[in-house]
């Protein structure tokens, strides 16, 4: 029962969740949220490609507009009375990403987040979470967004997990926010949640084969990049899990032998059956951009089944039918997206609290 909280003397209602998710991408968040319970009304961001996929995807509106430019009231419409306001949102992460080694505090999107703050402040909603990449941890803007939710009265917990041990089939490492009015609050364990690790076959493994440079007539998203003569013959010697170092001497790269190139083992690598994906980059369809090539065939992996590494449904829209698929454009959107089940993860933690405090203010009443 979604909308009742059990107690010892029988049930007592439950205030729903309604959610706004800034920076929203393609939805993978919202679709979690939704997944575990959450209502969400709206999704904010500044793609245009991502209007198509966030409405056809999660029973949400959509509004194309700059986090920056936002007025609280053209979110406060969207709650709904007597119900719990969350605002979610994971603002864009390249600036603290360990491969961009090029970030400085001049970078516009390195203050976005004190942007989610400002709504925050002006909102005041009885529920906060934010997914980011875990060196944000390490920058004073984060200090600062902390010490700010802090001074308004929300208890505050963060941690860095790996996505893999909730069942995500990733090795992908993600900073997880969550902030509340009503009192403690903690993302649950793995344990407490409950998926086991999932592996690259059994996300990926019954996708129908493709040939490098096709997609399948039936999904215009399982489609892979084309490779080079040269990138053909570096696949076919490649073995799962393996690096370009088993590879015969005339197919190595100049950077590769440069010393700074071997610190890099894993580009051009397949992945392997037995374990989690690698984590999941917006040039994921590239096989020279990391270890994406298909452990058994020659190719690297499609956007749908990055897509699915991800977590998303296997059927997500991410294009209007009949639609060019652009690989870099798409690849962005999936790359980028909070994964569907870290999503589910957060919102299954936030209504176990809202159940949590809804049972002690009934305990404190009687």
């Amino acid at each position: 029962m979604k909308n009742v909280v059990q107690t010892k003397n029988g049930t007592t209602p439950r205030r729903k969740i309604y959610a706004v998710d800034l920076f929203c991408g393609a939805g993978g968040l919202t679709h979690g949220l939704l997944k575990a319970g959450v209502d969400v009304r709206l999704g904010v961001d500044i793609d245009p490609a991502c209007e198509y996929p966030y409405i056809a995807n999660n029973n949400a509106k959509f509004l194309l507009k700059s986090v920056e430019e936002l007025d609280v009231s053209e979110l406060e419409c969207h709650y709904r009375k007597n119900g719990i306001k969350l605002l979610a949102g994971c603002a864009p992460c390249q600036t603290f990403s360990t491969y961009n080694q090029k970030a400085t505090e001049s970078d516009k999107r390195w203050w976005l987040l004190l942007q989610f703050s400002r709504l925050v402040d002006k909102l005041l909603p009885e529920l906060v979470t934010m997914e980011n990449v875990p060196r944000l941890i390490e920058q004073n803007v984060f200090d600062e967004f902390v010490a700010n939710l802090e001074s308004k009265g929300y208890s505050v917990a963060y941690q860095v997990v790996n996505c893999a041990e909730y069942g995500i089939p990733q090795q992908r490492k993600r900073l997880v926010l969550l902030a509340s009015k009503l009192g403690e609050i903690s993302l649950l364990t793995p344990q407490e949640f409950g998926n086991g690790t999932r592996t690259v076959k059994e996300a990926i493994g019954d996708l129908p084969p493709l040939e490098a440079g096709t997609s399948h007539p039936n999904d215009p998203l399982h489609q892979c990049s084309a490779l080079s003569e040269i990138n053909m013959r570096r696949i076919k010697a490649s073995r799962p899990g393996g690096t370009w170092r088993d590879w015969p001497r005339e197919l190595v790269t100049n950077c590769h032998k440069k010393l700074s190139g071997k610190t890099y083992p894993s580009v051009y690598g397949r992945m392997t059956w037995e374990d989690p994906a690698p984590t999941m980059t917006t040039q994921f369809f590239g096989f020279g951009n990391g270890r994406f090539g298909h452990p058994e065939q020659n190719r690297a992996i499609s956007l749908r089944e990055g897509a699915i590494l991800q977590s998303f449904p296997a059927d997500y829209e991410f294009t209007r039918p009949g639609e060019q698929v652009c690989q870099k454009s798409i690849g962005r959107l999936i790359g980028n997206a909070v994964p569907v089940t870290l999503g589910e993860v957060i919102g299954t933690s936030l209504l176990s609290h809202v159940s949590k405090m809804t049972r002690e203010a009934y305990r404190l009443k009687k």
